[in-house]
């Protein structure tokens, strides 16, 4: 294989920043097809390169492909100033206009890339593009506000904020110290709060960031901006489905940050894509993956998924490949539309579609004596509806939370680690309310998005409740699957928040994510509910008041109560599958 690279080639934006881009050519006459990243990681660093859970530049190259890697404005070589999302919509639709017209190009471009990668693809993909044939988001979202900067049920997801806000204000601080702009010792503060993780998160209030928002002063609108209001829906393209008019590989993975709305995006596309190109040409793969590095042999301390779920070995590149050959270059393909790793079987299955088709939504009951409190307490799931109501009862003191043991977090404090953590040391907390069944006789499947439905009571204005769908092991190591939270002043809108009246009872729906789990005959479906996730979600002060800006000394303890039984039918909607014997089949 052959080919030549033009470096820092300066490629014009409609108001006149050129933003240095890398040209990879194959050899030989051309034009080419052309697939395009942009990045504000360096569009030089070895990473972009070598990430398994991207496509191989060579091998795209040796395909035939002009591969083009971009500076995003105000990061590595390009000039101006990082703002996230903001410049990345007008930048990438410049970006693609520029490529369509070099001669070596055919006309034809798709946009690959992961995470903040991804944010560009989206953004194009939602504005009528001629030469945008295909993008390829991976672990990403087309809805920032549910992923990764605040949730689906409105809390702030403070791990991945704070983590990533941190880092991408140290590379601006630097990039001005350079210029001689900038306080030198806002890196000494910088990098000690990236280095201490304690002291990056539990300091309140979190507003209280200066040495962050001085140089990314971003950070400080995504905490003014609580609700989904004109500040997110502007960056939303799942909000415009039916201006995209191009197919997407969605590639996630269950531990990812970002999971919930990679399915997300798929199931929209479906439905109500701009064309049928894009309607049809959604393709979904699903790993046991969690965003950070680290993790791709698909073996964690806590489990293990084999060599089959290693993403090496799960051809990332070979579906990129297959999925640009068949949408930017126009040659027939067929290839299955959904590839899941199914957990507790630790095998590749391909399916039709997401929902799968079979899928029963199926309910179990919380239910015990309301002595719930810990791994060892009384609560129950079950088929059939509590023949007695009770109520389970604990306090939520947000300076002492329940700590996030593994699960979607961005980062990991030392010694934890995003995706499936053991939660035998949070089940021993009485604020962790646990709902269990019997010991299975035959294995049930659950494949697909997870709900859980609460009927609560708080003593508190506004409060959170959190849950956590569980695979107990024989040998009682408790493996988190997924999880969700919903805060109570979001129960009915993202953007019109309501507090309770202290004392009245309210039904709240948490979003638990996805995901893909055979739960083994001798295991057990564990639920777990609790107020807190920290730092994965952001404490809930329960004053009713600006969380962002309370301080440590306005923080109330809230009395938390979970209601159930015959008239307060709290439940668990599992999406069960039906395909191989079950506990419900064989009952």
């Amino acid at each position: 294989m052959s080919f030549t690279v033009a470096v820092d080639v300066p490629v014009p934006m409609r108001d006149g920043v050129a933003l240095a881009t890398n040209v990879w050519l194959p050899d030989g006459p051309g034009p080419f097809p052309a697939l395009l990243v942009r990045t504000p990681y360096g569009k030089d660093d070895a990473g972009l390169y070598g990430n398994p859970k991207l496509p191989d530049v060579f091998a795209l190259v040796e395909a035939g492909y002009a591969v083009v890697a971009q500076d995003v404005r105000g990061t590595s070589r390009s000039p101006g100033t990082f703002v996230p999302h903001t410049h990345e919509g007008p930048d990438s639709l410049d970006t693609l206009t520029w490529l369509a017209a070099q001669p070596w190009c055919d006309g034809a471009v798709g946009m690959w890339g992961g995470s903040y990668m991804g944010f560009s693809q989206w953004q194009a993909a939602a504005h009528d593009v001629p030469a945008l044939r295909a993008i390829a988001p991976v672990m990403t979202s087309a809805d920032p506000y549910a992923a990764p900067w605040r949730s689906p049920g409105g809390a702030l997801s403070q791990d991945a904020v704070m983590t990533w806000g941190t880092l991408s204000a140290l590379r601006n601080l630097r990039r001005g110290l350079e210029d001689g702009r900038g306080d030198p010792t806002d890196a000494g503060a910088l990098l000690a709060d990236l280095s201490e993780p304690p002291s990056l998160h539990e300091p309140l209030p979190i507003a209280g960031r200066a040495a962050v928002t001085r140089s990314l002063p971003w950070l400080g609108q995504v905490l003014d901006h609580p609700e989904r209001d004109a500040f997110w829906r502007e960056i939303a393209a799942i909000d415009h489905g039916e201006r995209i008019t191009v197919p997407a590989l969605h590639i996630g993975g269950w531990y990812d940050v970002f999971v919930g709305e990679t399915v997300r995006s798929y199931t929209t596309l479906r439905r109500r894509g701009g064309s049928a190109a894009a309607r049809d040409g959604q393709r979904l793969v699903i790993g046991p993956w969690s965003h950070a590095d680290g993790t791709d042999l698909g073996t964690y301390p806590d489990r293990s998924f084999g060599l089959a779920g290693s993403i090496k070995t799960a051809g990332i590149t070979e579906e990129h490949l297959r999925f640009f050959d068949r949408w930017v270059r126009g040659r027939p393909g067929d290839t299955p539309r959904v590839r899941l790793f199914v957990m507790g079987a630790d095998e590749w299955r391909d399916e039709p579609d997401w929902p799968l088709p079979d899928t029963r939504y199926t309910d179990l009951f919380l239910d015990g004596g309301g002595r719930a409190g810990t791994a060892a307490g009384d609560g129950v799931l079950t088929r059939d509806v509590p023949a007695e109501d009770a109520t389970d009862t604990f306090r939520y003191d947000p300076r002492d939370p329940v700590p996030s043991l593994g699960g979607t977090v961005l980062a990991a404090a030392p010694g934890a680690y995003p995706g499936p953590a053991d939660q035998a040391a949070a089940e021993t907390r009485e604020d962790v309310l646990c709902f269990t069944t019997p010991v299975l006789r035959w294995p049930v499947e659950v494949t697909g998005h997870v709900t859980l439905v609460l009927h609560i009571r708080s003593s508190t204005p506004d409060t959170d409740f959190t849950g956590k769908l569980v695979d107990v092991h024989p040998d009682g190591r408790a493996i988190l699957l997924c999880e969700g939270i919903q805060r109570v002043r979001y129960r009915e809108s993202l953007t019109e928040p309501a507090l309770l009246a202290p004392g009245t009872v309210a039904e709240l729906t948490l979003d638990l994510g996805v995901t893909a789990n055979v739960f083994r005959p001798g295991h057990r479906i564990r639920l777990e509910v609790s107020s807190s996730n920290f730092p994965r979600y952001d404490r809930n002060t329960n004053t009713g008041a600006t969380i962002a800006t309370d301080d440590a000394d306005a923080v109330v303890v809230a009395v938390n109560h979970v209601l159930h039984g015959p008239v307060h039918p709290s439940r668990l909607i599992l999406p069960v599958i039906g395909r191989s014997p079950s506990e419900e089949d064989r009952a």
